[in-house]
């Protein structure tokens, strides 16, 4: 399984920016497909995730209202929508793949390589 993420860049305060990951080599519709990042100093943290399906979609309290998790099955690829963008938003966001759908790092088998989010104030 491979996951290239792509789509960061600088945006201001307030701003929106859609950063998409492409996955490969397996079937898509059998993962569960997560978001997590990493502010510099920080340990990396869930932002969201969704189900095989999308039907299913989970964020963490610090994005939820602003951040929307979307796939598109027919392209193999997932992503993430983020509006009014905040300072703290600034981190390398990485995408993640495994069978379940869950929040903890340590239960990801599949990592992106990740993209640079900087909100400028």
């Amino acid at each position: 399984v491979q996951l290239q993420a792509s789509g960061g860049g600088l945006v201001e305060i307030g701003g929106s920016l859609r950063i998409s990951c492409v996955f490969s080599g397996d079937t898509f519709t059998s993962y569960a497909i997560a978001w997590f990042r990493r502010a510099p100093g920080k340990e990396r943290e869930f932002v969201a995730a969704a189900s095989w399906s999308g039907a299913t979609t989970y964020y963490d309290d610090s994005v939820k209202g602003r951040f929307t998790i979307s796939r598109d099955n027919a392209k193999n690829t997932v992503y993430l929508q983020m509006n009014n963008l905040k300072p703290d938003d600034t981190a390398v966001y990485y995408c993640a793949a495994d069978f379940s759908l869950r929040t903890s790092t340590d239960d990801y088998a599949y990592w992106g390589q990740g993209t640079q989010v900087t909100v400028s104030s």
